[in-house]
C-alpha cells in the first residue's frame, strides 16, 4: 500500500472537495471544500490530499502554529481537520496517512506533541485516535473532546 501526502493543485482540487466520509459521519468533519475555504483565511493552516498510489482518497488540514508572525515560543500544532472517504475507509490508509503527518510534525523539530480534537457520539473518530496512542488531555474545545500524541512517548 502506497499511502502519500501531496499538495493540492488546480488540476486536483475538484477531486479533493469530491472526497466524502460516510453520511454517518458527516457530523463529525466539515466538507473539504469547507476546510480549504477556510484556509484561504488562515496562515496557520497546512493541508494536503492524501493518496493511495495515484488516487486521492482523503484530506489533512493541519493548524501549525509556526506559520504565525512572529510564531509563539512554544508552537503547538494541531490535526484541524483529517479525513479519507468513506470507500477507502478501513483499508489502514488513515494510520499511514497519520504516522506521515507525526513524521511531518516532528520533523519541524519544535512540537513536542500533537493534538486532535474530536466531536463525541456514536461513530466518532475517539477510538482510531485512542488506538494510535493519543490521550485525553482533560481539555474541551467548544464541544469537542481534546487529545493528544506525545513525541516523547512513542
Amino acid at each position: 500500500m502506497n499511502v502519500s501526502l501531496r499538495e493540492i493543485t488546480a488540476e486536483t482540487v475538484r477531486k479533493i472537495t469530491s472526497l466524502v466520509v460516510a453520511p454517518s459521519q458527516e457530523r463529525f468533519v466539515a466538507s473539504n471544500a469547507i476546510s480549504l475555504a477556510e484556509a484561504l483565511f488562515s496562515p496557520e493552516a497546512w493541508y494536503r490530499a492524501i493518496y493511495l498510489d495515484d488516487a486521492p482518497v482523503g484530506f489533512v488540514m493541519l493548524y501549525d502554529e509556526t506559520f504565525q508572525s512572529p510564531p509563539p515560543t512554544e508552537p503547538q500544532i494541531a490535526i484541524w481537520r483529517f479525513m479519507v472517504d468513506a470507500r477507502f475507509q478501513g483499508q489502514g490508509i488513515g494510520r499511514e496517512a497519520l504516522e506521515q503527518i507525526v513524521v511531518h510534525a516532528q520533523s519541524k523539530r519544535v512540537f513536542s506533541s500533537l493534538l486532535v480534537s474530536y466531536v463525541p457520539g456514536s461513530g466518532s473518530p475517539e477510538s482510531f485516535y485512542k488506538n494510535f496512542g493519543f490521550l485525553p488531555t482533560g481539555e474541551i474545545d467548544d464541544g469537542e473532546i481534546v487529545l493528544e500524541l506525545s513525541f516523547w512517548r512513542r
